[in-house]
């Protein structure tokens, strides 16, 4: 039986994707630099949903880590029907806070990865009876977004990729669906640095990793092409579009400071 390919799945919305798809019975492959977080995640699934998982722990901003991850899979005679590209991050600050390197980093792991995982396992996915591609997204790519501008700037990368894809494959078995949560409450935050003003105006409008994985994972299956999160995150998307640029940019802002 095929596989569920999850990258990012040790923590937050990819954790919870993994097991949004166990409990639906689909076998899992999990990804994510934590060997230990996969090994825990792998024997809870095994343990209360009786699928099978298969676990690797890799640093997906690696330049061939896609590659890395298809010979794995090929070796151990892997197949995968469905891809979720959750893995990303963010930094948040004035643009010049961070390195080169940093920003790089960064970018590769939120559009060249998911990019060259799709490129991998497109043969496969194509080979099967119905394929999914899953990529998670963000809110942030409705609108530039001052100090976090280098993630918000890749988040609307991917969503324009995505969409052009999906059109690129809409007469073939693999269907491509984008998904953009807003604030969830993971270890995001932590991880991009955010102030104090930050996390308390982003805890209002927080939802759980359990609901977006839940409209993340129907809206696949009904292979959605383009989904937000939530009534207030498509508000947002919404105002972000009709109001003028300079007054999102600068209300944007001011959510940091």
């Amino acid at each position: 039986m095929p596989y569920a390919l999850v990258t990012g799945a040790s923590k937050g919305i990819g954790r919870a994707i993994a097991i949004s798809l166990a409990k639906r019975n689909y076998d899992l492959i999990i990804i994510a630099r934590s060997k230990d977080l996969l090994e825990q995640l792998a024997t809870e699934l095994i343990d209360k949903y009786k699928v099978k998982v298969q676990y690797f722990s890799i640093d997906l901003a690696l330049p061939d880590a896609a590659g890395v991850i298809l010979n794995w899979c090929n070796q151990n005679n892997f197949t995968i029907s469905i891809l979720v590209n959750n893995a990303g991050y963010g930094m948040a600050g004035l643009f010049e806070k961070y390195t080169w390197e940093q920003h790089k980093e960064m970018m590769t792991v939120n559009m060249n990865m998911p990019l060259q995982m799709i490129l991998c396992f497109l043969p496969m996915l194509k080979q099967q009876k119905q394929a999914y591609i899953l990529n998670i997204i963000s809110t942030t790519a409705y609108q530039p977004l001052p100090k976090m501008a280098t993630y918000a700037a890749s988040k609307s990368f991917m969503l324009s990729f995505t969409r052009a894809f999906q059109y690129e494959m809409r007469n073939t078995n693999v269907s491509v669906t984008a998904v953009s949560p807003g604030s969830t409450d993971t270890d995001f935050v932590k991880r991009a640095e955010m102030g104090p003003k930050a996390l308390k105006n982003a805890g209002k409008f927080n939802m759980t990793a359990g609901a977006v994985a839940e409209i993340a994972v129907r809206s696949m299956f009904n292979k959605k092409v383009e989904v937000i999160t939530g009534l207030s995150n498509k508000f947002g998307a919404f105002m972000a579009w009709l109001l003028p640029k300079r007054f999102i940019e600068s209300t944007a802002a001011g959510f940091y400071d």
